[in-house]
């Protein structure tokens, strides 16, 4: 088929990039003309491991382009997937403008009957929404079908996501719409569900919502742990070997971050109350997860004792490993409190520096985890790449001033540091 894909982020992207490789002719979209220059040089504007090196092969079988022309891109489409951003607004309801704005250029070039497909995550009844701009634009409804197609990749492991899917949710109020869905994504061989729209809409805010939720369960229950002398992880294998309740988001930590959780959660709240209903379970589900940020940063002070003039070496800056995503990233907020304090910031990240200069101008940032620690009062871990794993302990001690690790992630086993001479704090154990 011949696809527009609008919107080329993180998941405009990495669809188009794998749409492509199942044999279809993508182009993907932006209105950031840098982004697409750097496209269409062979670069990458972010870091998802693998999607540089597919990118590049259905380039060169010419099935992919990156444009910023909607005219022609739409014209030529059978399905034009929505994939723009849903920032959230201050009293945090998405905010939808982008999406009207590119329902309204899909509508000047529609000429052919195509199904419009939301692949941005958006609230309840946005389909109805778009499909009435369009109809408002002066096209017939006999020319174009409104659909709602969720994604649920996650950054580190978005292709495998998209490749090899749990499931794919198809919200369409009409069969032809259904039916041009199901033979994109016929090759997949995975289960689709099909609903009317407004379902399909909240099935993605349910989905994530339920994560969220299950992140800030463990991580209560990590404060409980600490106060009666339990151990967190311990607790979470028993919980999650049963099949009920399973393993998957029962990792205490610092918290979630990442631009789906935090905004896809207060959506969802949001969506509920202008129904008519108090969503006070999310509510809280936000509050412990920004209380475990302080929590964290009350561990930090309490071990390092006076922060004015320490210097802190940070290990991971990334909401999680193997993306260079920093939004929403417990470490940029943890490190801007440190910097309040009057505590000098020296910090590695494997992918996310080239980002973190913007949100941190007053860090330094470093090339190896052990320029990193040298002359460190205090190293925190905030992301879990798995080379932090690999550090050479003996080493890192040598390199630091004082031998203290605050890990935020749990990655160190307590006995092993204790015995390399270590001061290590862990959450909830």
């Amino acid at each position: 088929m011949k696809i527009a894909i609008i919107g080329s982020g993180y998941v405009g992207l990495t669809t188009g990039t794998c749409l492509a490789e199942l044999g279809n002719t993508v182009t993907c979209i932006d209105n950031n003309k840098e982004k697409i220059q750097i496209l269409n040089n062979g670069e990458m504007p972010i870091f998802e491991p693998g999607l540089a090196e597919l990118v590049k092969k259905n380039v060169s079988q010419k099935r992919l382009f990156f444009s910023t022309d909607i005219k022609n891109a739409v014209k030529s489409a059978e399905i034009v997937f929505i994939a723009v951003g849903t920032p959230p607004k201050p009293n945090g309801d998405a905010d939808l403008s982008f999406v009207e704005n590119v329902a309204k250029e899909i509508a000047k070039s529609i000429t052919n009957y195509i199904v419009v497909v939301e692949k941005s995550t958006v609230p309840v009844e946005t389909g109805e929404k778009v499909a009435r701009t369009i109809e408002n634009s002066g096209v017939s409804r006999e020319l174009f079908d409104v659909a709602s197609n969720p994604e649920f990749l996650r950054e580190g492991s978005a292709i495998h996501d998209f490749m090899h899917p749990d499931r794919i949710v198809v919200g369409a109020n009409s069969e032809k719409a259904r039916e041009k869905l199901e033979e994109l994504y016929k090759p997949l061989n995975a289960p689709i569900v099909f609903t009317d729209i407004r379902t399909a809409e909240i099935i993605k805010h349910a989905s994530n919502s339920f994560l969220a939720t299950k992140i800030s369960f463990i991580n209560a229950i990590s404060r409980i742990c600490e106060l009666s002398g339990a151990n967190v992880e311990e607790v979470a294998l028993g919980m999650g070997l049963d099949r009920r309740i399973g393993k998957e988001f029962l990792k205490a930590g610092i918290g979630y971050g990442g631009s789906c959780f935090p905004k896809d959660v207060s959506a969802f709240i949001q969506i509920a109350k202008k129904k008519g209903y108090d969503f006070r379970l999310l509510k809280e589900v936000e509050e412990i997860n920004k209380a475990q940020t302080e929590f964290f940063l009350k561990k930090i002070e309490e071990t390092v004792w006076n922060l004015n003039g320490k210097t802190i070496a940070v290990l991971g800056l990334s909401f999680k490993p193997n993306t260079d995503d920093l939004r929403e990233a417990p470490s940029i907020k943890i490190i801007s409190a440190l910097e309040k304090e009057g505590a000098k910031i020296k910090a590695f990240d494997p992918a996310a520096m080239g980002h973190a200069k913007t949100f941190l101008p007053n860090a330094a940032f470093c090339k190896n985890i052990y320029e990193c620690l040298f002359g460190a009062d205090a190293a925190l871990i905030l992301t879990e790449w798995d080379e932090f794993k690999k550090i050479d302990l003996k080493k890192a001690k040598q390199q630091m001033n004082t031998p203290v690790f605050i890990d935020g992630r749990n990655m160190f086993d307590q006995k092993k540091m204790k015995e390399n001479g270590f001061n290590y704090i862990s959450i909830g154990r």
